[in-house]
C-alpha cells in the first residue's frame, strides 16, 4: 500500500451548520451541496556526487519525483438537518526517476591502452490510480462568530505500479552490452487522504447560505489545496463550475484548461463548459445560456449582454451534467474602436422551467496574436529591437514580438546583415523555411494556433513564398497566418537591384539578394507565388524620394509606389524613407490599425481574401514560361565596384554625357561617403557617412537639370577601420 501524507481537519470548537447563531440568525438548517475540489502537488529532487572506490572517477545520482493527486467532490445535502455527503472523482500520477552517471579511468590489458569508461543507469518508477463516484466523509461547520471550516475525508482507491531501467556503456575495453528492462503493471493501494482548512473563512452576512473559498498548505515539497463553491436552502439545480479549454499546439483537439493567470490566443478555439447539478431527488431538465457580458468593464459597463450559445440538459437526481461550446476568439484581444480588451467575461444563466435558478462569470484572458517579423536584405533581426516595448505599451506584456533569427536555433535567415556586402546569400525559397521554423517557436511558445507577419523590403517576398509553398492549413478554417502586413517590399522589384546587378557583372560578381529584387526576376516570381490561402494582404509604399535608380515614380528610395502595392488593395503611403519603415510612426499610422481590430472588424476582414483584391477571387495562376517580362531598363551609363581601404579617400572619373539628368546609385557600408563634383570642379551632391541618407541600402544622388558630355569626379571616402566595397552605377535619361 502507498501512503500520501494526510492533515486532520481543524474541527475544534465547531458546531454543525445546521445549528442557530445568534451571528447569522437567518441562515437555514439544511446541509450543503456544491463542489469541493482537493489537489496534493508533490515535487522532491536530490543530486549528489561522490568518489568511486577506485578514486579515479566519480559517480553522479539525479532523482526527481513528481506526484500529483487531484480529487474533485460533488456534495449533496443529507436529510438530517445540517448534514451533508459527497461523491468523489479521483486521479492520482506519480512518477519517480532515477539517472546514475558512472565515470572512472581504466587500462587495458592487452594495449596498456588508458580509457575513459562510463556507464548510465536509469530506474523509472510510475503509479497511476483513479475512482470514480466514492463516497466521501464531509464536514462543514460554522462557530458562533461566523468562523467556518471545510473539512474532507477521501477513500483509499487502488492503482497500479509500474517500472522500467536501463543500462548503457562506453569506452570499456571490452565493449559492454547496454540493457532494457520493463516491469510489468501490479496492483497497489493508495490511502485515504484527510484534509480540511484551518478555520479563518468568514461566512458573508450578507449571503450566509453561501460558501466560497480555497485554503493552501505547503511544507517539504507538498503543496495541498482544498477550494469549494457551497451552498444551502437553494434550488435543486446549480451551476457547480464554469471552464474554459483551448487546443495544445500543434495537436488538434488536445484540450487543456485555461488557468486564470494564462491567457489564450486571439484566433484559438475556446470550449466553454459548464457544469449543472441536481442536488434534489428527481430528475430535471434545464437550460444553460452563455452570454458575453460586460458588466464591471470600465467603458462599456452599461453595454447590455449579447447571446453567445443557448443549451438543455437533463441532470439525474444526484448528479452532475456538463454543457459546451466552441467559441472563436478571433478579434477579442480588442475592442472594435481599437482599444485593448484584456478580458473577456462570460456569464452562464441556469433556467429551471424558464425561471433563473443559478447563474456564474469567469473572466478570461485574450491576449493578441504573435507578430513574427521577417526583416530583409542587409538587416538582421535587430532592426526589430524596440518594437516589443511598443508592442506591450499598446496592449500589455501578453502581445508578444518575435524577430526572425533573434534566437538562431529556431531559424535565421543568411541575407548578409551589412550594406554593401558581397557574400553568398541563400535565396528566398531558403529564407522562407527559416521563417516556418520561426513561426513554429513563436505558436509553440504562446500556444497560439494563428500568427501575423510584419515584413520589411525583400522579407515581404519571402513572407509571400512562405504563404505560397509552406503554410499550412487548420481545421478551422483560418489561416495560419492572419495578416501580412509589408513594408516596402518591391513586389514587381527595383531598378536600383537592376543598376546594381550590372555593376556586379562587369567585374564578374552577383549578389543573390540583389538578383532576387530585379524586376525582371520578380515578375517569375510574381508568375509562381499567386496563393494567399486566406491571409490578408496590406501594403505601405514610402513617397519620400522622387527619381531614383532609373525610377521616375515616388518611391522610399528603393522601392517605388506601384512596386510596394502591386496587387494589394489594402495599401496606404506615406512620408516615410525605406530604411524608416521600423520607427514609430508607420507602425502608429498603418500596422496597428490593421491588427488593433475587435470581433465585428475581424469577422469582415476574414471575408477579404484573393490575390488581386475585390471580394477574394483567385488569381489568374501563369505558368513560368509565361511569366511577364518587365521591361529591362537601360544599361547604366558608368558601373565600378571598388575597395576602399580604412580611412582612405580616393577620387574616381566619372564620364557623362549629354542627357536631361544625372544619377548616381550606390551600395556601401555606412562608413562610406559619396561626393559628385562636377566638370567644373563644383559639388553637385553628397550622400555623407553617419546621417540618415547612410542607413538607406541603395543610396543615390540625382542631379535634376541638363547636363553635357565631360567627366565628372565621385569621391569615395571610408570612414571606418575596415576595408569596404563599394558598388556603384550612374545613369541618365536622355535628351
Amino acid at each position: 500500500m502507498i501512503s500520501l501524507r494526510s492533515l486532520p481537519a481543524v474541527t475544534a470548537g465547531l458546531i454543525l451548520s445546521g445549528a442557530a447563531t445568534p451571528a447569522i440568525a437567518a441562515q437555514c438548517t439544511r446541509g450543503w451541496a456544491g463542489t469541493i475540489n482537493y489537489t496534493r502537488a508533490q515535487s522532491n529532487s536530490d543530486n549528489k556526487t561522490v568518489q568511486r572506490v577506485t578514486g579515479k572517477g566519480t559517480e553522479t545520482t539525479n532523482w526527481v519525483m513528481n506526484a500529483n493527486y487531484a480529487a474533485q467532490i460533488a456534495v449533496r445535502a443529507l436529510p438530517e438537518a445540517g448534514l451533508s455527503t459527497g461523491r468523489a472523482n479521483i486521479n492520482l500520477a506519480s512518477v519517480s526517476t532515477e539517472t546514475k552517471s558512472a565515470h572512472d579511468q581504466d587500462v587495458c590489458p592487452h594495449t596498456k591502452e588508458r580509457r575513459q569508461v562510463s556507464g548510465q543507469f536509469v530506474s523509472k518508477s510510475e503509479t497511476r490510480a483513479q475512482g470514480s463516484g466514492l463516497e466521501t466523509d464531509v464536514s462543514i461547520g460554522v462557530d458562533e462568530d461566523g468562523h467556518y471550516t471545510v473539512s474532507l475525508v477521501l477513500p483509499e482507491i487502488e492503482g497500479t505500479v509500474s517500472g522500467s531501467s536501463s543500462a548503457s556503456y562506453s569506452g570499456q575495453c571490452t565493449p559492454k552490452k547496454g540493457t532494457n528492462q520493463t516491469l510489468g503493471e501490479t496492483p497497489t493501494k493508495i490511502d485515504g487522504i484527510r484534509f480540511g482548512s484551518d478555520g479563518d473563512d468568514r461566512v458573508d452576512r450578507s449571503d450566509p447560505n453561501r460558501l466560497t473559498g480555497s485554503h493552501s498548505v505547503s511544507a517539504h515539497g507538498v503543496t495541498e489545496t482544498l477550494s469549494w463553491n457551497l451552498r444551502r436552502c437553494g434550488p435543486s439545480l446549480r451551476l457547480a463550475d464554469l471552464k474554459f479549454e483551448d487546443m495544445r499546439f500543434p495537436r488538434w483537439n488536445d484540450w487543456q484548461e485555461i488557468p486564470e493567470q494564462r491567457a489564450t490566443i486571439d484566433g484559438n478555439i475556446v470550449r466553454v463548459t459548464a457544469i449543472v447539478a441536481n442536488d434534489g431527488d428527481e430528475e430535471k431538465a434545464a437550460t444553460v445560456r452563455f452570454k458575453e457580458t460586460y458588466k464591471g468593464d470600465r467603458w462599456d459597463g452599461a453595454k447590455p449582454d449579447s447571446g453567445m450559445e443557448e443549451l438543455s440538459v437533463t441532470v439525474p437526481a444526484g448528479e452532475q451534467r456538463e454543457v459546451q461550446f466552441t467559441w472563436d476568439s478571433s478579434g477579442y484581444a480588442w475592442f472594435d474602436d481599437g482599444r485593448p480588451r484584456l478580458i473577456q467575461r462570460i456569464r452562464a444563466e441556469l433556467e429551471d422551467r424558464g425561471k433563473k435558478v443559478d447563474e456564474q462569470t469567469d473572466n478570461l484572458k485574450v491576449a493578441p496574436r504573435p507578430l513574427v517579423l521577417v526583416h530583409g536584405a542587409w538587416e538582421d533581426w535587430r532592426i526589430w529591437e524596440s518594437w516589443q516595448n511598443i508592442l506591450t505599451t499598446t496592449h500589455s506584456y501578453d502581445w508578444k514580438a518575435y524577430p526572425v533569427g533573434e534566437k538562431s536555433e529556431y531559424g535565421r535567415m543568411d541575407i548578409d546583415e551589412e550594406f554593401g556586402s558581397t557574400g553568398r546569400t541563400d535565396t528566398i525559397f531558403d529564407h522562407a523555411q527559416d521563417v516556418e521554423k520561426y513561426i513554429e517557436y513563436a505558436q509553440a511558445e504562446r500556444n497560439a494556433w494563428h500568427v501575423d507577419l510584419v515584413a520589411h523590403s525583400l522579407g515581404g517576398l519571402i513572407s509571400r513564398q512562405y504563404i505560397n509553398t509552406w503554410m499550412p492549413s487548420y481545421s478551422d478554417g483560418k489561416p495560419q497566418v492572419t495578416r501580412l502586413l509589408m513594408l516596402g517590399t518591391p513586389n514587381m522589384g527595383t531598378g536600383c537591384a537592376d543598376l546594381m546587378s550590372f555593376a556586379l557583372e562587369a567585374v564578374g560578381q552577383t549578389l543573390e539578394a540583389v538578383e532576387e529584387m530585379r524586376p525582371s526576376r520578380v515578375a517569375k516570381f510574381n508568375a509562381r507565388v499567386t496563393q494567399r490561402k486566406g491571409t490578408q494582404f496590406s501594403a505601405l509604399a514610402g513617397t519620400s524620394s522622387r527619381s531614383v535608380c532609373s525610377m521616375m515614380d515616388p518611391s522610399d528610395g528603393v522601392v517605388s509606389v506601384p512596386s510596394a502595392t502591386w496587387q494589394i488593395e489594402d495599401a496606404m503611403q506615406m512620408d516615410v524613407s525605406h530604411a524608416d519603415m521600423m520607427d514609430t510612426a508607420p507602425f502608429s499610422s498603418f500596422v496597428r490599425p490593421r491588427l488593433a481590430i475587435g470581433p465585428a472588424k475581424a469577422k469582415a476582414a476574414g471575408a477579404q481574401t484573393g490575390m488581386s483584391g475585390g471580394g477574394g477571387g483567385a488569381p489568374r495562376i501563369l505558368l513560368i514560361d509565361d511569366a511577364p517580362e518587365a521591361p529591362e531598363p537601360g544599361r547604366p551609363d558608368f558601373a565600378k565596384v571598388v575597395k576602399l581601404a580604412p580611412g582612405a579617400t580616393i577620387d574616381m572619373p566619372l564620364p557623362v554625357r549629354d542627357a536631361r539628368n544625372l544619377g548616381l546609385t550606390f551600395v556601401a557600408a555606412g562608413t562610406v561617403s559619396a561626393t559628385l563634383i562636377d566638370d567644373k570642379g563644383r559639388v553637385a551632391g553628397a550622400n555623407l557617412a553617419a546621417t540618415p541618407q547612410a542607413g538607406q541600402p541603395f543610396r543615390s544622388l540625382f542631379v535634376d537639370r541638363p547636363v553635357a558630355t565631360g567627366e565628372w569626379t565621385i569621391r569615395l571616402h571610408n570612414a571606418g577601420d575596415a576595408a569596404r566595397e563599394v558598388i556603384l552605377a550612374s545613369w541618365s535619361s536622355p535628351n
